[in-house]
């Protein structure tokens, strides 16, 4: 496969995701927020590269935890105990990637103020 029609397909599927689901749509306007708030809170460019990576991190596991429960839908479109434990566990990993962008922008911001 091209590189070219890898990132087609790349581009199709955030395409996809941005129209279908609301979590991506969200995490899209935080990163674009994120990009000048970055630059104007970081005093050092991998700080900034920090805060934009933490939250391109919070939006790729939602557009995993997304795969997965299209793929779980697709697989068994009834309600189903197993498949409800393996949305939640993606559930829980896209959770865990938001803990994780809050504390590296919490600590950005509060070494502002430490020397």
């Amino acid at each position: 496969m091209s590189l070219t029609k890898a990132f087609g397909n790349s581009m199709r599927g955030l395409s996809l995701a941005l129209r279908s689901e609301r979590a991506v749509r969200q995490e899209a306007v935080v990163l674009a927020a994120a990009v000048p708030a970055a630059a104007l809170l970081a005093d050092t460019v991998w700080v900034a590269v920090a805060l934009i990576g933490v939250v391109l991190l919070v939006l790729c596991v939602e557009l995993l935890n997304t795969a997965i429960e299209k793929l779980c839908d697709h697989v068994t479109p009834t309600r189903h105990p197993e498949i409800g434990a393996i949305k939640d566990l993606a559930s829980a990993a896209a959770l865990c990637s938001q803990a994780l962008g809050v504390l590296v922008w919490l600590a950005a911001a509060l070494g502002r103020g430490f020397p």
